[in-house]
């Protein structure tokens, strides 16, 4: 993912509402969101490298990956897509399994990863050398920067996902919370080592390219005892919708 906006509260009935979108290369293979692996996971695949951007089981353990902009690259890093299968098919909690990755972290090119399961939210990036947080409930934004950056795609889409929960939305509506293609301001940009003409066109929360783009959104909505809907929709070059899926999560272990 590149742009992700969530409310957490373990102690709700209402457990986590996410929406984030997925920008990339138009030419990388994609599988689209689906189950698929034992046991099974539901999410979009990366068929170059592996891996996903976002999935969750049938118990409602979760992870979300974005990658993080700026730092140095290592040599012949695995891919971090991995990262989130990995965690669904361990037994650790996400605490333990990011304080077990946090020392092996600095191998992948920058990340930042959220792992939730009905009782936890961890966060981890390697963006930054610091041990990994523990979320209290709250509205968070995360985008290619660390965990509530003041980007203003991060904070003006926060702000929105604040209100649409506020005046009770269901999930489907929040598929187009995202879908702003507006830029922000020059004095407003962050300063992440790219061209300015790159990071204006970065910018916005739903980003249109014939290259490269915002792929797809999703919304994972999770109640607290595991059941969830997860939803889907995809994007050719020039924005349009190219198909919307819709998976209902069972309660599990």
């Amino acid at each position: 993912m590149c742009l992700v906006v969530f409310e957490w509260d373990p102690a709700a009935e209402r457990r986590l509402v996410l929406v984030g979108n997925r920008d990339e290369f138009h030419a990388r293979p994609t599988a689209p969101m689906a189950w698929w692996g034992e046991p099974p996971v539901l999410g979009g695949r990366d068929l170059l490298a592996g891996g996903t951007w976002l999935a969750v089981d049938a118990a409602g353990r979760f992870g979300v990956l974005t990658n993080f902009r700026g730092g140095g690259a290592p040599q012949d890093p695995p891919s971090r897509g991995t990262l989130i299968p990995r965690f669904l098919a361990a037994d650790a909690s996400p605490g333990e399994f990011l304080d077990d990755l946090a020392g092996d972290a600095q191998r992948y090119a920058g990340f930042s990863l959220l792992l939730g399961d009905r009782h936890e939210l961890a966060y981890l990036s390697n963006g930054e050398r610091s041990p990994r947080q523990r979320l209290a409930r709250g509205t968070y934004g995360l985008s290619n920067g660390l965990l509530d950056s003041p980007w203003p795609k991060v904070t003006a889409s926060r702000a929105r996902l604040a209100a649409a929960l506020a005046a009770g939305t269901a999930p489907e509506p929040l598929l187009d919370l995202l879908a702003d293609r507006r830029v922000a301001a020059d004095g407003e940009l962050p300063d992440t080592g790219l061209a300015l003409e790159l990071e204006r066109r970065l910018s916005a929360p739903f980003i249109v390219g014939e290259g490269y783009g915002t792929r797809s959104s999703s919304v994972l909505w999770l109640s607290g005892d595991g059941r969830g809907v997860v939803l889907e929709r995809t994007h050719a070059p020039d924005g349009a919708s190219t198909g919307l899926r819709r998976f209902v999560i069972g309660a599990g272990r």
